[in-house]
């Protein structure tokens, strides 16, 4: 992939990972707490923070001083 699709990926990325947010605080705040289903939401959210964390690793390598 180039640094453009990258960026465009690193996006979606953060944007589905924001969402995953407001999901997992709405089923918090509903009656009925679905326990699986919010645990399932923290471990799509915590597959997301490591491909971010890859992507951003590869836009922005480690230069050493």
């Amino acid at each position: 992939m180039d640094e453009t699709e990258l960026r465009k990926r690193l996006a979606l990325l953060k944007t589905e990972h924001r969402d995953l947010d407001s999901a997992i605080e709405a089923l918090r705040m509903a009656e009925s707490h679905d326990q699986l289903q919010i645990a399932r939401l923290k471990k799509r959210k915590l597959l997301l923070r490591d491909r971010i964390a890859l992507i951003e690793d590869e836009l922005l390598p480690d230069i050493i001083a």
